[in-house]
């Protein structure tokens, strides 16, 4: 049996069981498989709801986790075009240019061993909530057949995210996000909501501001995040 038969039962047969609780490891089964049935160096799996909302369910390597920190520190990159256009995105040579949907994104992923990208939105019933992420190191596309499985993978990486909506929620039936979900970003929602109250502007614009300070300081996003919670940085106009 094809390896994206044997991937397709034990997902489907988790779904049945009613395993729940095993929607991370699900996920990372998914984007383990992703890996050695492409032509791909690594996976990851994001929830989102839009640009101020997006969590890393699971990433195959740290090449992985970096990129899909820098697309949430910056607020552009492949996941958000897949998410918002509801369709693949297929960056076959990174160093080619760098577009004008995302030039801050091509320039920094430059200084990881990334060449090619390939990221495909997820829809649990109508509802697009995640984006399924692979690179690697070496350009080139995928072939035609290549494409047909990564559209595979990522159609059951839809279901065993699904998992994530029964014990350990991550969205609520309106995809608002669940407070106690343990997300990695927290403190940076938590300073959104800070500048929210302190310079009265909607959230948007709130964590735009916040990605702005964080690039001209040459900082780490969520660094800058936990200046705010601690009170360390001042909340007035003048710096943001």
């Amino acid at each position: 049996m094809a390896e994206i038969d044997v991937l397709r039962e034990s997902v489907l047969a988790a779904l049945s069981g009613g395993q729940s609780g095993d929607g991370v490891e699900m996920v990372g089964r998914v984007c383990r498989a992703c890996v050695r049935l492409l032509p791909v160096d690594g996976a990851a799996v994001s929830v989102m709801a839009d640009a101020g909302h997006r969590e890393a369910v699971y990433t195959s390597d740290t090449v992985s986790a970096a990129l899909a920190e820098l697309q949430f520190a910056l607020g552009e990159g492949p996941c958000f075009e897949a998410y918002t256009h509801g369709g693949p995105v297929l960056v076959a040579d990174l160093g080619a240019g760098l577009p004008t949907s995302r030039p801050v994104f091509a320039a920094q992923a430059a200084e990881y061993p990334v060449a090619a990208l390939f990221t495909f939105p997820l829809h649990i019933g109508v509802v697009r909530v995640a984006t399924l992420d692979t690179y690697r190191s070496t350009p080139g596309s995928l072939a035609a057949d290549e494409l047909a499985v990564a559209l595979q993978v990522a159609d059951l990486a839809a279901p065993a995210l699904s998992g994530l909506l029964g014990g350990d929620r991550w969205l609520d039936g309106d995809r608002r996000w669940m407070a106690g979900a343990g997300m990695r970003h927290r403190e940076v929602h938590q300073a959104t909501g800070m500048l929210i109250a302190h310079l009265d502007v909607p959230a948007a614009e709130a964590l735009a501001r916040m990605r702005a300070y964080a690039l001209g300081h040459g900082r780490a996003l969520r660094d800058v995040a936990a200046d705010i919670v601690a009170c360390r940085l001042e909340l007035d106009r003048k710096a943001w």
